[in-house]
């Protein structure tokens, strides 16, 4: 009886990888939607401005770059690790460091978009920051279809 619940309490690596790619896109979208909004305050300080869409154009450009230089080789190496775990365990999608690395990176980003509130310049910098990171979760996730991380 015991054998079958410990069997049962098993995770499969599929699982594994499937949460790893929802916490990659709810990143990306998260991000995509926070820029968007320090975007509009900034374009309602100054309308019309060139600026806003130098923001959007420089963010893409930067996520491009990630993507192509480190996040792609990020989300590879995490799929290499999740399918070598002998024994996964449910908060084994990314590393300890992963989520103590995410959570710095949550209050960072709040703490730099509350700072920015009402000053054109620093709304549009975040922005930037915001879309090129989003841009690079969103981007490199093609790695997880790529490599068939949903695949048994």
């Amino acid at each position: 009886m015991l054998n079958i619940a410990k069997t049962q309490s098993k995770i499969n690596h599929r699982l594994l990888r499937i949460l790893a790619v929802i916490l990659w896109y709810i990143g990306g979208i998260i991000l995509t939607l926070k820029g968007s909004e320090l975007l509009f305050e900034a374009e309602a300080l100054r309308p019309g401005q060139i600026w806003s869409w130098l923001t959007v154009g420089l963010g893409l450009f930067f996520g491009a770059i990630k993507v192509k230089y480190l996040f792609r080789k990020v989300c590879k190496k995490n799929l290499i690790r999740i399918n070598a775990l002998n024994n996964p365990k449910l908060w084994q999608f990314y590393r300890p460091g992963f989520f103590l690395f995410l959570a710095t990176m949550i209050v960072l980003g709040a703490t730099l978009s509350r700072m920015a509130h009402g000053n054109y310049s620093f709304l549009l910098s975040v922005a930037t920051l915001d879309f090129s990171l989003a841009t690079a979760l969103l981007g490199s996730s093609f790695v997880f279809w790529e490599e068939k991380a949903f695949s048994k």
